[in-house]
């Protein structure tokens, strides 16, 4: 396993994220942290160990996945987990328990998305991109609808304070359009909230990084 750090760009922390060297399922949860002015540690799992049994930390992890993350001597798996995790730690996983809620509610519904996009990714691709597409509208129009219903689509997809689920939402939209560049060219809402949340500064200088852009989305099909 081979270490990589991104402590250069944002300080010293005993936060550790252990990954492949993919923006993948750890990807929220790099963004969650650098929108906080948080910093954190990097080892990288190469996939050659892991998927050939060279790594032990395969035998370690809870339910045998990665990203595993570290707060201290805290360790906790599943990348929604870690994400909630951090989203309480931080402030911003809702003001009341009905934003809570509507907050949560958000969040299952990108990661339904983001479960139908690795569907695609990895077993539909060659068969399935003209009705995976045909089919993105109807599921990015929930988002947008989302987004008019708070502020006229001006704020959050949910109350006044950014939350876990923007950050999880941006983060899915950026795998949409890796195939599909113009799939929200139609919904003017979706993309102001890209425009509005990659612009916050800490967010937009780690999405600028070089730590971040050498990392490809997904594993290579």
């Amino acid at each position: 396993m081979r270490s990589y750090s991104v402590t250069e760009e944002f300080g010293m922390s005993g936060y550790v994220i252990t990954y492949f060297p993919l923006r993948g399922r750890a990807e929220v949860i790099r963004m969650l942290l650098a929108d906080q002015g948080a910093s954190w540690t990097e080892e990288e799992v190469q996939t050659a160990h892991w998927f050939g049994g060279e790594s032990d930390l395969k035998q370690q992890a809870v339910f045998g996945q990665l990203p595993q993350f570290k707060d201290g001597d805290f360790v906790l798996y599943q990348s929604n987990s870690i994400l909630r995790y951090l989203a309480r730690k931080y402030g911003v996983s809702g003001g009341s328990n009905q934003e809570s809620a509507l907050i949560d509610m958000v969040n299952d519904g990108v990661e339904d998305l983001r479960v139908k996009y690795i569907r695609f990714v990895f077993f539909e691709f060659e068969t399935g991109k003209e009705k995976y597409e045909s089919e993105l509208a109807k599921h990015l129009s929930a988002f947008e609808r989302i987004l008019s219903q708070n502020c006229n689509g001006t704020k959050y997809v949910v109350g006044d304070k950014i939350s876990y689920a923007d950050y999880n939402l941006l983060d899915l939209l950026h795998w949409q359009l890796h195939f599909f560049p113009d799939c929200v060219s139609s919904f003017p809402l979706l993309t102001a909230f890209m425009d509005r949340i990659s612009s916050r500064p800490k967010l937009s200088e780690y999405l600028k990084s070089e730590a971040r852009n050498k990392r490809p989305i997904m594993f290579k099909k």
